[in-house]
């Protein structure tokens, strides 16, 4: 599943397709009226955590990447698109394997930018507020919450909770206040480093706990298993990562 910095880097890649006008659209998609969306011209490309936003005159289209989805530009997969965009001047853009929903266009009033990882108004303040308010929630479960923490997903959560040295099973309430403070900053900071790592191409070098077997600080095995309500895999050293509870 494309994380918050995926979702930035497709949001730049597509800067090119704003004002472009739509010459067809087509698709497997059974939620998007797809001939209503030609003729109309793209006022911009948005992200919001996981979710690209594509603003047009009458209507927003919300594509979200779930667990498989992929997109091309300019290019096409040998399988047929959720929604492929031909554009006038004979550029595409093709989305596979993902959700594309209409949905309502005063997108201050759906989204809450400041939860963004990757936003310029992304508020830290805020985010410890919130888990604050939610003293039993796990460790693990929080940093997917997409309220809090939108654009963080699984990795990113694995890493940081390595990084900071933080058991996945610990609860919120019990972190004492810099951990807290440290599990806000890694979020955002791991986010960013993603980024950067994955425009070079080398994003999964730098795992140090995601996938891998062994802790590279203990040189013991790795703990694995689908944790806290998300159920969603982690890796975890029972040795340098403290449990609170």
């Amino acid at each position: 599943m494309p994380e918050g910095p995926s979702l930035v880097i497709l949001r730049e890649e597509t800067t090119r397709f704003v004002g472009k006008e739509i010459a067809r659209a087509s698709g497997n998609s059974k939620t998007v009226d797809l001939p209503s969306l030609e003729g109309q011209k793209i006022v911009s490309l948005r992200s919001w955590g996981k979710h690209f936003l594509i603003e047009l005159p009458h209507t927003v289209l919300r594509i979200h990447f779930m667990l498989f989805g992929s997109y091309r530009i300019d290019e096409r997969k040998d399988k047929p698109p959720r929604m492929a965009l031909e554009f006038t001047d004979g550029s595409e853009l093709n989305f596979y394997a993902c959700s594309v929903k209409h949905i309502a266009p005063d997108l201050d009033a759906i989204y809450d930018w400041d939860a963004d990882i990757m936003s310029p108004t992304w508020d830290p303040a805020k985010a410890r507020k919130k888990l604050r308010a939610a003293p039993d929630m796990l460790a693990c479960d929080a940093l997917l919450d997409q309220t809090i923490f939108a654009g963080v997903g699984n990795i990113i959560k694995n890493e940081v909770l390595f990084r900071i040295r933080l058991h996945p099973l610990s609860t919120i309430g019990a972190l004492p206040a810099p951990k807290l403070r440290a599990l806000v900053e890694q979020a955002r900071q791991y986010s960013f480093d993603f980024l950067e790592w994955k425009k070079q191409y080398v994003l999964k070098q730098h795992w140090l706990a995601h996938r891998k077997s062994t802790c590279p600080r203990c040189a013991i095995p790795f703990s694995k298993g689908h944790l806290g309500l998300s159920k969603r895999r982690a890796f975890y050293c029972e040795k340098c990562q403290k449990r609170y509870s």
